[in-house]
């Protein structure tokens, strides 16, 4: 169901129907707390992004730290104290976090292929979550991550914080209200995705249990350019671990696009393939990314709705190549045409971005307290799951479409390609002994 306008302004639906599953008994009536009670977040996965959420929630007046966890315990050990714990508060295994009663909610930025894992059990456990994006590795992950959320009702933000800041609400909301007239077509980024790694073995270093980092994968040698996020070139740059900057960007300017075309809650009907099949390189010693994402970011894209809106993943037009930015997009209306960047839009004519700049009531919002106040309110957060699962079950849709090399049909509500095994059978991925996915 298209995103309505009323629900984009108020940024949260009405209250959830149930109760909240909340894991202590101090939470009042209402789902409100107590004058003296503060929700208690625990850190799942607190590297370079991890640590600045977890501490952007516990910063907040409503919640207090509590727990640190992370595989590489010096590191969790290190955010505990900075939040002003004890090293006792730190672990390297997440079940035990999910079983602390003093645990309410739990921020989780681990790498992709860890994402589901967690934030299932967590639901299942009652825990309220915030997970950083892309929000799965896969479309059913995605959605058996939404179905556990909905099972315990507990409030489940994702970490699109675009949608928090003031220009990009300002922007989406204007195009939501028809501010250019009829969208003819909107461009995006040509955003690459991800390919292989077989990276030499180096030393594990002391305190990083490695076996559980690869956790749902099958393990592999250890090497300090797979183990970071963006190096040589990281992690978020190789399958099974990701998908590419599809989803590490994609999930900022595709996630905008979904936002203000009032496709949040669905998707596209079908995606265009032009050229051959994605042959993935391997990585097989450190280096950059440019070779990898040159290769990846082919064959074209571009997607369409059931509206007939079409989405360009870049586009040639009369010999000359227009891309989007990567934190957004370029809408092209029938009366004005517009660019929503990272908390910046662009209009032609420029004195619409100026007026609405000016004069919108429409405010900058904390990503992290929006999610701590739909705890207490029982509200759906401005990046609720479902959300966040449709945008990012976009993402690997155009992955996989590079893959097979040829257009597909693709239903949204069914959740699969339309008469293409090949494609379906990418949707999801088989789990090693041990880190399966619990059933819901």
């Amino acid at each position: 169901m298209p995103t309505t306008r009323r629900h984009f302004l108020k940024c949260a639906s009405a209250a959830l129907a149930a109760p909240l599953v909340i894991s202590r008994s101090v939470f009042a009536q209402a789902g409100k707390l107590g004058a003296n009670d503060r929700i208690g977040v625990a850190g799942i996965g607190v590297g370079r992004q991890g640590s600045y959420v977890f501490r952007s929630a516990y910063s907040q007046p409503m919640a207090q730290p509590v727990a640190a966890c992370d595989v590489f315990l010096p590191r969790a050990q290190k955010i505990a104290k900075d939040a002003g714990l004890d090293e006792s508060q730190a672990t390297q295994e997440f079940r035990r976090i999910l079983d602390r009663k003093d645990v309410d909610a739990i921020v989780t930025a681990t790498p992709e292929h860890w994402r589901a894992l967690i934030c299932v059990n967590a639901a299942l456990a009652g825990k309220h979550i915030y997970a950083e994006k892309p929000m799965s590795l896969t479309v059913t992950e995605g959605r058996l991550m939404v179905r556990a959320a909905r099972k315990t009702n507990v409030v489940f933000q994702v970490g699109s914080m675009q949608r928090s800041m003031r220009a990009n609400r300002i922007g989406c909301q204007y195009i939501l209200d028809g501010g250019l007239g009829e969208i003819q077509e909107v461009i995006a980024a040509n955003y690459e995705s991800p390919w292989y790694c077989a990276l030499p073995a180096q030393p594990v270093p002391e305190g990083l249990d490695w076996e559980t980092w690869c956790g749902p994968t099958e393990p592999v040698p250890f090497h300090p350019d797979l183990f970071a996020p963006r190096a040589n070139p990281g992690w978020l740059s190789f399958r099974p671990y990701s998908g590419g900057e599809m989803t590490g960007w994609g999930t900022h300017g595709l996630d905008q696009i979904q936002v203000a075309l009032g496709m949040q809650e669905t998707g596209p009907t079908e995606i265009l393939v032009e050229g051959d099949a994605l042959s993935l390189p391997t990585y097989e010693k450190p280096e950059s990314s440019k070779r990898g994402n040159e290769i990846c970011s082919q064959p074209r894209l571009a997607y369409r709705y059931a509206n007939g809106i079409t989405v360009w993943l870049g586009k040639n037009e009369d010999g000359k190549e227009i891309e989007g930015n990567r934190g957004g997009a370029i809408f092209v209306g029938k009366d004005a045409k517009m660019e929503i960047f990272r908390a910046r839009i662009q209009t032609n004519p420029k004195e619409i971005a100026e007026k609405l700049m000016k004069e919108s009531p429409l405010q900058e919002m904390s990503h992290t307290r929006n999610w701590l106040e739909c705890i207490q309110s029982g509200e759906r957060p401005i990046d609720d799951c479902e959300f966040g699962h449709r945008t990012a079950s976009l993402c690997h849709i155009l992955n996989i479409a590079r893959l097979v090399g040829h257009s597909l049909k693709w239903d949204p509500e069914a959740e699969r390609f339309v008469d293409c095994e090949e494609a379906n059978a990418l949707l999801s991925r088989q789990s090693r002994k041990g880190y399966v996915l619990p059933e819901v």
